[in-house]
């Protein structure tokens, strides 16, 4: 295809391609060169906004999986003190005494250990990692269901050595 070039003006013309010639003029070539330059500005700056939004998306999935870990690990603790407290009804008349509650006070504390440890954790992460779009839990929330639920274990380790059943 040979490309025709019109007039710049009148009585003056372009410089033509010879007949054949594959090449498109110089004009047309800085054109789309400077069309080029003006996409890849663009979506230069396109892509620094998304990207920008997509690392604050991250940071909200990392903040709710944060939250879905402490819950998980606070069932394990939770589940500690139920294997506590249910080695504790099984075996309370074993012999000597002292020993089923010595293995469901293990456990109790265990469970609680797990959950101070989760706590901690999920508030550390959480202080390093701002909420952009979701609403995160609350790191004073998060304490108070840890001490909650160290303050019904420990009163609960408690009641298994003062309290006397049968």
């Amino acid at each position: 295809m040979a490309w025709s070039v019109r007039p710049a003006s009148k009585g003056k013309e372009t410089k033509r391609l010879p007949a054949g010639d594959p090449r498109p003029p110089p004009g047309i070539l800085l054109a789309r060169r400077a069309l080029a330059d003006m996409e890849v500005a663009m979506a230069d700056e396109d892509r620094g906004e998304r990207g920008e939004s997509r690392t604050d998306l991250a940071e909200d999935r990392t903040l709710l999986a944060n939250e879905r870990t402490f819950a998980g690990w606070l069932r394990t603790g939770l589940a500690a003190v139920g294997i506590g407290v249910g080695f504790h009804a099984l075996f309370q008349q074993m012999e000597p005494d002292w020993v089923p509650r010595a293995i469901a006070t293990l456990f109790l504390l265990i469970g609680v250990a797990v959950v101070v440890a989760a706590e901690r954790r999920a508030c550390a992460v959480k202080d390093r990692l701002s909420a952009h779009v979701v609403v995160s839990a609350q790191a004073m929330n998060l304490k108070l269901i840890t001490a909650a639920m160290a303050a019904g274990t420990l009163a609960l380790i408690a009641a298994i050595w003062l309290v006397r059943i049968g």
